[in-house]
């Protein structure tokens, strides 16, 4: 699909820079908290009534049960970048994340190997590992 215009003018005052928080949706926040900081080896930055908040980056984690029925189901794919996909891959192993896959080439281009694996949260929120390999 083409990329249409705006009939607004973007303003660098309006447009998004960056992601600053994804919300995470778990049924048991206590559980998922493991998860995250234990792990995945996320920084943890706070509890706070129902919600626990974690530091990947510059992007920031929140943890929150379902407001409503109808929001209670697994999220959008989160591609996580690492510097070694093999070893993230095999240290997620040995915490008893269980992997959709192996890590695998996606895409070759005349500079780099882009790496993935996918796993899923205890909740089923899918996820994926990622490197851009170097050639």
């Amino acid at each position: 699909m083409a990329a249409q215009s705006s009939a607004f003018p973007s303003s660098p005052a309006i447009r998004p820079s960056r992601v600053g928080q994804v919300a995470v949706r778990v049924h048991d926040v206590e559980r998922a908290t493991a998860f995250y900081r234990d792990v995945m080896g996320l920084q943890f930055l706070f509890h706070a009534p129902g919600l626990a908040f974690f530091q990947c980056g510059e992007v920031r984690f929140m943890l929150s049960k379902a407001e409503k029925p109808e929001f209670d189901h697994p999220g959008s794919f989160l591609y996580l970048v690492v510097d070694d996909i093999q070893t993230a891959h095999r240290a997620m192993l040995d915490r008893g994340v269980s992997f959709r896959d192996t890590p695998h080439v996606v895409h070759r281009a005349s500079s780099y190997e882009l790496w993935m694996v996918f796993f899923d949260d205890p909740d089923g929120n899918p996820y994926a590992l990622m490197e851009e390999r170097k050639t």
